[in-house]
């Protein structure tokens, strides 16, 4: 079985638990930023991409124009942790963003949600004030609490893109 295979699963199964992410990016003067941001998952068996609904702030744009990368990184109090290091893109196409509001919207909790009730998107999924940020993951980790307990089952996971 394909590693992506293996450790996307446990990956998807934690990030969705945990749900917030502390997400870095760097700026044109490549110095670090974070934020903290609420990505959703998809992996179809063969390949893993993350989305994000979000605001396309000017600081984002040069962020991701001048590198278009992204670190997440979940934490959970029990220690479990994920991190991702993703290639990041902004998708404006109303397709695009039409399906990620619907996805959230339709997704269970706790990833999903309204975005309705976030205040700038109440102009809904084509308003100017939202997009989708897609991630193409090229290393994943996952290191559940437990191995830090000493649970000698326990095992970090982790993946990196072939080059």
């Amino acid at each position: 079985m394909d590693e992506l295979a293996q450790v996307a699963p446990a990956f998807v199964e934690m990030a969705h638990r945990i749900v917030w992410a502390t997400a870095a990016t760097v700026d044109e003067r490549n110095r670090p930023w974070t934020r903290v941001l609420h990505p959703i998952w998809q992996f179809d068996g063969e390949r893993l991409v993350g989305w994000i609904a979000t605001s396309p702030t000017p600081t984002k744009r040069a962020h991701l124009n001048a590198n278009p990368y992204l670190s997440l990184t979940y934490w959970h109090p029990d220690q479990d942790t994920a991190n991702a290091h993703c290639r990041a893109e902004l998708c404006e196409d109303d397709d695009t963003r039409v399906w990620l509001w619907e996805n959230f919207a339709s997704a269970p909790e706790p990833v999903g949600y309204d975005p309705a009730i976030i205040p700038p998107w109440s102009g809904g999924p084509t308003s100017p004030a939202f997009v989708a940020l897609r991630l193409e993951p090229w290393w994943l980790r996952v290191q559940p609490g437990a191995l830090m307990a000493g649970d000698p089952t326990a095992k970090i996971l982790h993946w990196r893109e072939r080059d």
